[in-house]
């Protein structure tokens, strides 16, 4: 397994429960639950997409991997 993956695997939980501290309410339409959580989902994929790739680029231009 690669280290991307690795990091993946760890980066898409962590932003799954940090998006779990907003409050949606305010943003969505009232009884659209399946929505929000797919909204929720797609949010988490790409902040975890943006940390994983910086997080990688990092570590190989500074050759700490």
């Amino acid at each position: 397994m690669t280290i991307k993956a690795i990091l993946y695997i760890l980066s898409v939980p962590c932003s799954l429960y940090a998006l779990q501290s907003i409050n949606f309410d305010k943003f969505l339409k009232p009884n659209k639950v399946v929505q929000a959580r797919i909204l929720v989902l797609i949010l988490s994929l790409g902040i975890s997409y943006l940390a994983v790739n910086f997080l990688y680029d990092f570590f190989v231009n500074t050759k700490v991997m």
